[in-house]
């Protein structure tokens, strides 16, 4: 679910006007919806309440701070991938005791920041990190905390580059391995096990999935518990979002509706979950991103040109892959709506952007409301794997991003100018 609706014929975040956001700050630039975020945390939270969980927010699929310090408020722990996202929950007021650190290449110099800190346990993904995390621990004079990350070998059904439960991925130790290294890891002095990870994939929209991975490890966790006495599961993340549907009268209906087939419920997820995970005895970690932040986000973009030609329409805008690279990376798909309520008949086109790439695009042969330059749109679902995955290809600067909360819009990033392009460079 998400707060955006057309109220008498403008698009509206919450209780603000989009126009009014896109005239005050420009465009193309970010919008988030707290409502949404807080809502989406919430009623995954109550749907967990028959177990000892905690939610660690995935910080990789939006790290602004401001969306961290929100999140923190709620209660949420927070996966991380990188020492960066660590100095970033911890400046946004989140806990390093309540963070996980996952990721298959942690650096030294990560880990033994992360030690300092108090990081509540390290996702291990290898025998070779294990050894690394033990020295480095013993040089400091620190226990590490350790879960190891274990591939079920299950398909996600999701897209190949997002996929990393099966065995051919790059993630984590196969579920045969599991238990010897586990061994590997009690022999090493400098580490404790506090849990056992996995985690199978991203944007998974149907339930089995998840169903199937806990079951297929609840023998094996059980065994690890009785063996070095663990706290945790972690079950990772993985809960997918809507993105994709038709337009209806200019608003596409799953705007109102909670019960859409293609959508998993906090409640499904649940379900599903639950039965193999509550006889376990042991804290039950999870590790959301995107379904806490995708549908929280908008994309706002200014139409600069309409080019026809005899064999397609070109809507050239003012964002591009370099701002929002889902759909040229993988062909991410993302609804495209007038900030204007459209009654004109829907006609194919490309909306594309100014950078010099044949893939820079957002849709292709898309039907959509007649555009003209100067009209404004919103890519939506565009809160995760959006400006975290933006960059200066072209030398563009960095997006603003703008959170809403209720009838207030807030700046929480300045756009980047032209002298932060070069800001760090020097010619010798």
């Amino acid at each position: 679910m998400h707060q955006f609706s057309y109220i008498d014929g403008d698009l509206h975040c919450e209780e603000v006007n989009l126009e009014e956001v896109a005239a005050q700050f420009g465009t193309p630039s970010y919008v988030y919806s707290a409502g949404t975020i807080r809502g989406n945390f919430q009623r995954l939270d109550r749907a967990l309440q028959p177990l000892d969980h905690l939610i660690c927010y995935a910080v990789k699929a939006n790290s602004n701070i401001a969306v961290l310090d929100l999140l923190a408020r709620e209660g949420a722990g927070f996966d991380i991938v990188s020492g960066g996202e660590l100095f970033r929950v911890l400046k946004a007021g989140g806990r390093a005791d309540r963070c996980t650190f996952a990721g298959v290449g942690k650096t030294a110099h990560e880990i033994s920041y992360a030690l300092q800190e108090g990081v509540y346990c390290f996702n291990v993904e290898s025998e070779a990190e294990l050894v690394r995390i033990n020295e480095i621990a013993g040089s400091l004079g620190i226990i590490a905390p350790v879960a190891v990350r274990v591939n079920p070998d299950v398909d996600a059904r999701t897209h190949k580059f997002i996929s990393t439960g099966k065995s051919k991925n790059k993630f984590g130790i196969g579920i045969d391995r599991a238990a010897d290294v586990y061994a590997t890891a009690e022999a090493l002095p400098h580490l404790r096990i506090r849990g056992i990870q996995t985690h199978i994939g991203s944007q998974i929209l149907e339930a089995g999935p998840f169903a199937e991975a806990a079951g297929k490890l609840a023998a094996l966790v059980s065994e690890i518990k009785s063996r070095h006495d663990i706290e945790f599961f972690s079950i990772g993340g993985g809960i997918g979002i809507v993105y994709d549907h038709a337009l209806a009268s200019g608003q596409p209906e799953w705007w109102t509706s909670t019960d859409h087939p293609h959508r998993i419920t906090p409640e499904d997820y649940a379900a599903a979950i639950i039965p193999a995970l509550a006889p376990l005895g042991l804290r039950i970690l999870f590790e959301p991103g995107r379904f806490l932040v995708g549908n929280a986000g908008a994309l706002l973009s200014t139409v600069q040109y309409v080019k026809s030609t005899p064999a397609k329409t070109f809507t050239i805008v003012d964002a591009a892959m370099n701002d929002l690279i889902r759909p040229a990376l993988y062909e991410g798909w993302h609804e495209i709506v007038p900030l204007k309520e459209s009654n004109g008949t829907p006609i194919p086109m490309d909306v594309v952007g100014p950078v010099c790439e044949s893939g820079d695009f957002f849709a292709q042969d898309r039907a959509l409301p007649p555009l003209a330059a100067g009209d404004r749109i919103a890519l939506l679902s565009a809160g995760a794997y959006g400006f975290v995955m933006s960059s200066n290809y072209n030398s563009r600067p960095l997006l603003p991003e703008i959170i809403v909360d209720g009838s207030e819009a807030l700046l929480i990033r300045r756009r980047q100018s032209f002298e932060d392009l070069i800001a760090g460079e020097s010619i010798p």
